[in-house]
Order: structure tokens, then C-alpha cells, then sequence
């Protein structure tokens, strides 16, 4: 089976790449934005993500694509419009691709959307499920939520298997973002005001989401399902600070300040948002993810932060 991974060179897509090469049942193609070495697979060189691109070559004799390329989440962005810049190539990038893959006569497109699809937070609400209404907030989730519906009427006008699945933060070894900074300060010895914490995160180990997208590349239950995916193991920031720390060999010095203290403080600060992510809650429902393809998480938490600073890739 000929497979297509776009984004091949990312944070997922290097998994990714390197999980199904060992696989002898797929023939793997990556699609590149530039000539450059990929981890494993035959590399094709298709250019920058976007309504204009072609990928009438990489889509020859293609089974199923795994579209993990986009546009990701940018801290402090400086154009002047985010959620145009984020449509040109998470909605019209995708589309395009998609609607290139069905002309090919490909079988099933593999979409890595995200949980900001459904929201911001959970917070006193239930988990997020897949029978949500989508509430996106910011630039992002916007242009994922359009992208998914664009897929959905691709799938339906064409008969091409839409596979959908909403990841919340992915972590693993070389992971940026607000866990490395984390990683950082713990690292540091720094202490800080969040020991009294007790929201409830959901995160993936970036092992299990490969393991999940491997198995929706050929499960006949997973046609046109759009699925939430998680480790299985909701945790507060105080515990995965503390949990980093252990993975460290090192404690997590905590503080413990009172959850609406610090709010108020950050809304003083400007940084509303950015406690949000600290304080508040964003947990994810996979019982469906598991009963309807028997999956479950292969790496728990604890080994997959471990793995963080094991790994040759890690902190």
C-alpha cells in the first residue's frame, strides 16, 4: 500500500515517517516543501502548502494520505491577519490536496486536526467528544473547523474516506513550546507559584498518536469518523511539573498559590490567556476512540515523559 505523509519533516511527521518505513506492508512518499533529506520514505518535492500546489505526481498510485503539514499554532504572531494566513494553508492547502487526492483515486485521507476544534477549555463542563458542537476561538482552531467541514463535502462528493482526528498537546522528545519552557524552569530550579493547582489536562505522547494514525490507516471502522485521542490519563499542571521533575532526576520547586490569585494577577499582566493555558482545564473524551477500533494508549504518560530525556532527540 503506497502511502503520502505531508509534513513529513515536523515534530509528528518525523515519527511518523520513521514508524511506517519499518512497516513492510506500506510503500511511504514524503511530500516536501523543499529538496532536503526526510528520515525515511522516498521524498518529493511539492513546494509550500497551498490552493496552487501539485501534487498530481506524489498522488500516483497513492492508497492513503496522511496530511499532517500546516500552518501550526504561532505564539505572537506578527501578520497583520492570522486567520487569512492560517486559512491560505490549513483550509485552501488542505482542500486542495484533497480534492487532488480524490481526482487520484485515493481511498482514504488522514486529516491532523486539533482540539481547539471543540474549544479552549473544558473547565466545568465534560470532556470534549467528537458529538461536540465546535467552538473554536482562536485563528488556528478556526481554520481547522473549516477544514474539516471542506473535508467532510469532499468525502461526500467523491466517496474518498475522511479519517479525522483531534490531537490536544502533543509532547515527546524535541517538543517545543510551553512544555519545553517548563522543562526549562524546572531544569532551573526556578520556583514556581503553581503548587496548587488541581485542573485536569488531557496530552498525547507523540508514540501514541503514530500508534493511532498507524491504525487508522486501514481500520474499516475509522471511515469517516472524526476521533479524540489522548494518553487515557487526565493530569493538573502541579502533577505534570512534578512528574517532569521525576523524569528528570530532579524535584519541581512549587509554590502554592491560590488558582485565582494568579488569574488576576495575569489579567493584570496582560497574560489572561496564557494562565488559561496553566490554570485551566482542557480534557478530552476517547471512549469512543476505543471502543470503535479497540485501540489503547501503548505509552503511559510516565514512560512517554521519560522518553523526553532518554531519547538522543530529547531535552
Amino acid at each position: 500500500m503506497r502511502i503520502l505523509l505531508t509534513g513529513a519533516t515536523g515534530f509528528l511527521g518525523i515519527r511518523l515517517s520513521t514508524s511506517l518505513a519499518k512497516l513492510e506492508r506500506f510503500e511511504l512518499y514524503c511530500s516536501m516543501r523543499k529538496p532536503g533529506p526526510c528520515a525515511a520514505g522516498r521524498a518529493i518535492v511539492t513546494g509550500e502548502l497551498g490552493a496552487n500546489t501539485d501534487f498530481k505526481s506524489a498522488l500516483e498510485n497513492v492508497s492513503v494520505v496522511i496530511h499532517s503539514a500546516a500552518r501550526a499554532h504561532v505564539m505572537n504572531d506578527h501578520v497583520v491577519d492570522p486567520l487569512l494566513e492560517y486559512r491560505r494553508v490549513n483550509v485552501a492547502g488542505t482542500l486542495s490536496l484533497a480534492r487532488q487526492a480524490a481526482e487520484a483515486g485515493v481511498k482514504r485521507f488522514i486529516f491532523v486536526s486539533s482540539v481547539k476544534v471543540n474549544g479552549e477549555l473544558s473547565n466545568e463542563r465534560a470532556p470534549f467528544s467528537p458529538k461536540d458542537s465546535p467552538a473554536p476561538e482562536d485563528a488556528y482552531g478556526i481554520s481547522k473547523w473549516e477544514a474539516e467541514q471542506g473535508l467532510k463535502a469532499i468525502a461526500k462528493q467523491s466517496g474518498m474516506e475522511v479519517v479525522i482526528v483531534r490531537p490536544p498537546l502533543v509532547y515527546g522528545p524535541g517538543v517545543k513550546g510551553n512544555l519545553a519552557r517548563m522543562v526549562k524552569l524546572v531544569r532551573k530550579g526556578v520556583p514556581l507559584p503553581l503548587g496548587s493547582i488541581h485542573n485536569k489536562r488531557s496530552l498525547v505522547a507523540v508514540d501514541n498518536l503514530v500508534d493511532f494514525i498507524v491504525t487508522c490507516i486501514d481500520h474499516p471502522a475509522a471511515a469517516n469518523q472524526v476521533f479524540m485521542i489522548s494518553d487515557g490519563h487526565d493530569i493538573s499542571t502541579s502533577e505534570l511539573l512534578r512528574e517532569l521533575g521525576k523524569a528528570m532526576g530532579m524535584p519541581a520547586r512549587l509554590v502554592p498559590i491560590p488558582a485565582g490569585l494568579l488569574m488576576f494577577g495575569a489579567s493584570l499582566l496582560g497574560k489572561r490567556d496564557v494562565a488559561h493555558r496553566l490554570l485551566g482545564s482542557l480534557q478530552v473524551d476517547i471512549s469512543d476512540t476505543e471502543a470503535l477500533l479497540g485501540w489503547k494508549p501503548a505509552v503511559s504518560m510516565q514512560d512517554g515523559l521519560r522518553r523526553c530525556f532518554t531519547s538522543e532527540n530529547g531535552f
